[in-house]
């Protein structure tokens, strides 16, 4: 954006402010490749409070005056209102937020605003910049996986005996409740809070005050503004102050971690919602429908978060491939570390609302469930378990065995649970009546009481726990 009517005519340019020893202004595709503010704009809120805990602690060591400080502090106080209220004059000749936020404030106070970057650098204040705005995502996105915890876990306690297929290799393998299936995914965002939680532990050091890269020697308090910008400590060690990014990396790799999750439930969501399924039916909140076929429900939000996952995983590569090869201390390839990160947040921000979104909305269909579920033979574990159990026979035994009576099932078109105490005994003798009562799939899920298990009693047990450890 160029500068508009608001003083914006006669601010420095992008060479007067850091030019002195040039003899003319840079190229306009220079200035096009350097600049920066049309996206880092969005870290004015960060790099006003990071000016005014900097103007503070300059006055608190007498090296502003009073005078000074109360100027600069009243004039970010302008600043931040211009922005806010969408009046601010961005210019893209002052390359980037924190040069267009100085120019504005030295406009309004004049010489005051000229003494602010005193003991500071652009690589120490970017740097302070992208970490405390990283931070208050990193926050936000506690809440909003919380959220979808919440989602998940009531319904869970909805559909703790709900039975359905419980799959592998997308096959059915054994009945599951509904509840247990949505509690597993409750288990992974509560680890993906935990990974995002260890990455804003620790960012959360103040690179301000490294200045350009080697510190500097005006007698500043680094504890003091990081104390002032809740850190918890100032960073050691003034190159890594400026040159470290490895706090974006970390988030981008949890964020992919917790998309990848997004991106399953998603694809499960896709699944149950298609006609040979029909296990859910999404709300009109979340579908679309056809240009051409008037019959159509298309499950686009599922399927737009599963796609937003590329975009996260692509920022992860893309910041790890700017900076694998960069020598100490700041290049300004680390200018494109924000873009993608920026671009990932977003992404996952708006994945994470969608599908607390669809879980809230989402109706069961616990009759194609129980369906499917008492399909496939799911209960032949359960018939191998009982000869291990009853009879005596080792598992390898039973599981030929119990092959023997799923074979005996599908040569005449019946489910375990259809066979007569006849049918069982004519495949082996030891098979009795007693064992028909385990081939039924509210017995199979019954019977998985083991912790963590699908039993319904143990589904609404975790989900009580899960309420206490995750909201």
């Amino acid at each position: 954006m160029t500068s508009d009517s608001k003083g914006g005519a006669g601010r420095a340019s992008g060479v007067n402010m850091w030019g002195g020893h040039f003899d003319s202004a840079p190229s306009d595709l220079m200035q096009e490749i350097n600049a920066s503010i049309d996206f880092d704009k969005r870290l004015y809120a960060q790099d006003i409070a990071g000016s005014r805990a900097h103007a503070r602690m300059l006055g608190a060591r007498g090296i502003l005056s009073a005078e000074d400080v109360a100027a600069i502090e009243n004039g970010l106080d302008q600043v931040l209102a211009e922005i806010e209220g969408g009046d601010f004059p961005f210019s893209r000749e002052l390359e980037d937020i924190h040069m267009n936020v100085e120019a504005r404030l030295t406009e309004i106070i004049g010489d005051a605003g000229k003494r602010l970057h005193t003991g500071r650098s652009r690589n120490d204040q970017v740097a302070t910049d992208f970490r405390l705005w990283l931070r208050d995502m990193l926050d936000r996105f506690d809440g909003q996986l919380r959220d979808l915890q919440a989602a998940l876990i009531e319904r869970a306690e909805q559909h703790a005996e709900t039975v359905m297929p419980g799959f592998t290799h997308l096959q059915t393998a054994q009945p599951v409740t509904f509840g247990h299936h949505l509690l597993a995914y409750v288990e992974m965002f509560g680890r993906d809070r935990g990974r995002l939680s260890d990455a804003r532990r620790r960012l959360n050091e103040s690179p301000l005050g490294s200045a350009a890269l080697a510190g500097t020697s005006f007698p500043i308090d680094r504890h003091m503004t990081a104390a002032e910008l809740g850190f918890d400590r100032p960073m050691a060690n003034s190159l890594d102050g400026v040159s470290a990014r490895d706090f974006a990396l970390e988030f981008l790799g949890a964020a992919a971690i917790c998309g990848t999750h997004l991106s399953r439930i998603a694809e499960e969501l896709v699944i149950w919602s298609s006609a040979p399924f029909r296990f859910v039916r999404m709300s009109d909140a979340y579908t679309t429908g056809s240009s051409i076929m008037p019959q159509k429900r298309n499950p686009d939000a599922a399927e737009l978060v599963r796609a937003k996952v590329g975009r996260i995983m692509g920022a992860q590569v893309a910041l790890m491939t700017v900076m694998k090869g960069l020598p100490l201390a700041y290049s300004k390839d680390m200018q494109e570390d924000k873009e993608p990160t920026f671009d990932a947040v977003d992404a996952l921000s708006l994945a994470i609302q969608a599908m607390t979104g669809m879980i809230r909305d989402l109706t069961i269909n616990p009759d194609a469930m129980r369906a499917q579920a008492s399909g496939g033979y799911s209960t032949a574990t359960d018939l191998a378990d009982w000869l291990v159990r009853v009879v005596g026979l080792p598992f390898r035994e039973a599981h030929h065995l119990t092959g023997r009576v799923v074979r005996a099932a599908e040569t005449r078109g019946l489910r375990l649970d259809e066979l007569s105490a006849e049918d069982l005994a004519a495949v082996d003798a030891r098979i009795t009546a007693e064992a028909m009562a385990v081939l039924t799939v509210d017995a199979s899920v019954r019977s998985r009481t083991s912790f963590g298990g699908t039993a319904p009693d143990g589904v609404r047990a975790r989900a009580a726990e899960a309420r206490e450890r995750f909201l």
